[in-house]
């Protein structure tokens, strides 16, 4: 597999080679001037509506093989529309529209590098001259009129998300691009409910004065101070880390990362709500062990706390198996 995929893209380079053969560059240096900067203002025209261009088989010849050109087209080459089943295509788009949109934010865009988008179903000309035969695909047409293996992104050694996509076209354009992810509303969800429950304590306090200095609330307070920041919150808000990550393969959306060192805004949720249920299932064991109440009542709260403690430390623990694989769970004697 690995001889057949050397020989596609050595193939792939011959034929993007021939198609920059005698581009038809304009002998005049006015003419050529006043060509290019045509078709730079064209691109900016459209860069300021969209990010990514969506380009035709005209447009696509016409602004990316065509010169005179001075800048480097980042390409996507992709199937989107939904009778071609193209699962990753739809994530792919959306890594690449966050690349764009990246690049373009006020004080990092300049006129080295535009991002194109080319569909099959409205461009399939540009599909067979580059030979391409899998979507989604990338890539690089530099101002420079060379195209190596280097050129194309390589799903092999690569993810498609937009962190490794930026170094890629870092690496071809020497243009750097800080990735920033899109707004995440999911966000506005803890900012209300802390509101929602500072609302309701000052209510309960307004009228019950005396439990200011109640001890069960102080405890209860402090405890949830102490989910919350075991959990993560803090160290996901200063990394600015993203509410859930979708697979570039199959389209499907992860809530837990499966590395240590990473951890989704998704993922303290579900931490802070296994270690609420583990507390809650300590104060009933604690209180069916003090309480005065009848032995019925005790008990129920016991096997409740038993229940709690048990299934929720359990996933906790499978959790925990689950990022950091080969942490020595059990003791083995030589």
């Amino acid at each position: 597999m690995a001889e057949v995929w050397w020989l596609w893209r050595l193939l792939l380079t011959v034929v993007v080679a021939l198609l920059f053969v005698a581009p038809g560059v304009p002998t005049h240096p006015s003419r050529w001037k006043k060509a290019l900067a045509k078709k730079v203002s064209q691109l900016m025209d459209w860069t300021k509506k969209d990010r990514v261009i969506r380009m035709s088989d005209t447009m696509f010849y016409h602004f990316v093989l065509d010169a005179p050109k001075n800048y480097s087209v980042i390409v996507m080459l992709t199937a989107l529309q939904a009778f071609s089943s193209c699962v990753m295509c739809k994530g792919a788009a959306e890594e690449f529209q966050i690349l764009a949109n990246s690049y373009q934010r006020p004080g990092a865009f300049t006129t080295k590098v535009f991002f194109a988008i080319v569909d099959y179903d409205e461009s399939p000309e540009v599909f067979e001259a580059l030979q391409v035969t899998s979507v989604p695909s990338f890539f690089h047409f530099s101002a420079q009129w060379k195209f190596t293996t280097d050129d194309i992104y390589n799903l092999r050694g690569r993810d498609i998300v937009a962190d490794q996509m930026a170094e890629w076209v870092a690496e071809r354009t020497h243009v750097s691009v800080r990735i920033r992810q899109p707004a995440n509303y999911h966000g506005l969800l803890k900012p209300g409910i802390l509101l929602a429950l500072i609302g309701g304590l000052g209510y309960f306090l307004k009228w019950n004065r005396k439990s200011i200095s109640c001890r069960i609330l102080c405890e209860v307070l402090t405890l949830c101070f102490v989910i919350v920041m075991t959990s993560g919150q803090m160290w996901t808000y200063i990394r600015g880390e993203p509410y859930v990550q979708r697979d570039p393969h199959t389209g499907h959306k992860h809530y837990i990362s499966k590395f240590s060192q990473a951890q989704f805004a998704a993922e303290t949720f579900i931490i802070s709500l296994f270690n609420m249920c583990v507390s809650l299932g300590m104060v009933l064991l604690d209180k069916a062990a003090t309480s005065m109440m009848n032995i019925i009542k005790r008990k129920m709260m016991c096997l409740a706390g038993m229940c709690l403690v048990a299934i929720f430390f359990s996933w906790l623990l499978s959790l925990f198996r689950f990022k950091v694989p080969d942490y020595p769970y059990s003791f083995v004697w030589d």
